[in-house]
């Protein structure tokens, strides 16, 4: 990718974080509810960060940063860069006002089209390209983040009346029949890919049949009212600890009024629709769904083998997969080591993309991970015997 093509993709991701942020008031740029969320504010000066700190400085010729400030408090995890603001006490800063953020992007954005006019340096332009990916992350988190912010305020307010992003039915029935055999996994290409993609190997796979269609909200209620948050049975014990010490009974923004299941959308609070594709599910409730169906998850090789057979990209799918690296992966040095090695412990991967995902961000390969209880993403369950 050269510098037009990149200053052109640059002004559109962007201009994409913006866009998500305009139906936001003031107020809802700053909450944090919980530490896992970030506030909106936070989201749209780290993504900013990232290009000052490892594009503008040191390849900008003569570049001054914005405020001495900014890399402490919009630092994420970095820490090759140095001291920052502890992650849950992100929804503290309430200075500098979103006013002065956008005030940074603009800033940052003019330097980096300037920047972008003369470069020519093949490891300057691959950090900007891994940037825009990073940004694009960060815009489905927006998304994600914004849904908890305000679908836990008791007003269920309404982010946009268009955007109920969970009204997505299966396009298909019925299963894919996948033969015993050897494999392949992993990227291969020209495109780009992130670190934890590379590594293309061989996987023997025993015969399997994995559904073409995700589970649904009548098929999930089906479960709940078979009483499958009582059975321990169907359970991993870290998951039947976790839905007794937290009092989980359904999916996360559901909401049981008058007899009938609700839930909350960024359209506002709406009744359920049955046929709908499930979405906000933990990957415990998600094993415990497949226990119950006397079925299991794909493991994330059967997952990306069996693809190219059914439709994908209205859920993360949960699959049966720790997170770890694949052989020979490499650890970058510096800082953008830290992207993705560090973080190869205790959670399960997640695959295809979902309702969030900025158009051009997904792939077959892509290895989404988080930790077991987790649930505020648009996550799905796909099955497989």
């Amino acid at each position: 990718m050269n510098a037009d093509n990149l200053k052109d993709q640059y002004l559109a991701v962007r201009r994409h974080s913006v866009k998500i942020c305009e139906p936001l008031e003031t107020e809802d740029y700053v909450p944090q509810p919980v530490p896992f969320v970030s506030p909106p504010k936070w989201h749209l000066a780290h993504s900013t960060w990232f290009f000052e700190t490892f594009i503008l400085n040191p390849f900008g010729k003569g570049y001054q940063v914005f405020s001495e400030d900014f890399s402490f408090l919009f630092n994420s995890y970095y820490n090759n860069v140095g001291e920052r603001v502890l992650r849950t006490d992100r929804g503290n800063i309430t200075r500098p006002t979103i006013v002065t953020v956008y005030a940074y992007r603009k800033y940052v954005d003019e330097h980096m089209i300037t920047l972008l006019d003369t470069l020519n340096d093949p490891a300057a332009l691959k950090l900007i390209e891994l940037g825009l990916h990073h940004e694009q992350q960060h815009q489905e988190l927006l998304l994600t983040d914004i849904k908890y912010i305000l679908g836990h305020n008791p007003l269920f307010p309404v982010y946009s009346p268009d955007s109920n992003l969970v009204k997505d039915v299966n396009k298909e029935t019925g299963s894919v029949q996948i033969a015993e055999g050897i494999y392949e996994v992993g990227f291969q290409g020209d495109g780009f890919c992130f670190d934890n993609e590379l590594g293309r190997h061989k996987v023997y796979l025993n015969a399997f049949e994995i559904s073409k269609a995700l589970v649904t909200n009548a098929e999930y209620i089906e479960f709940m009212e078979a009483g499958g948050y009582q059975d321990f049975n169907l359970w991993l014990d870290e998951g039947w600890s976790w839905i007794n010490e937290n009092k989980i009974t359904a999916p996360m923004y559901w909401h049981k009024i008058n007899g009938a299941w609700h839930y909350y959308t960024l359209a506002g609070l709406q009744r359920i629709a049955p046929e709908a594709i499930l979405s906000h599910v933990s990957f415990f409730e998600a094993a415990a769904f497949a226990q119950w169906k006397d079925m299991r998850l794909p493991t994330e090789s059967e997952w990306e083998i069996a693809s190219e057979q059914f439709h994908w990209g209205k859920r993360w799918e949960w699959t049966h997969s720790a997170y770890l690296p694949y052989p020979d992966f490499v650890k970058a040095s510096g800082a953008v080591g830290e992207y993705n090695g560090k973080f190869m412990i205790n959670t399960m991967v997640l695959r295809g993309s979902s309702v969030a995902t900025p158009e051009g961000h997904s792939r077959k390969t892509y290895r989404n991970f988080f930790h077991t209880h987790e649930r505020w993403q648009y996550t799905g369950i796909r099955l497989v015997k």
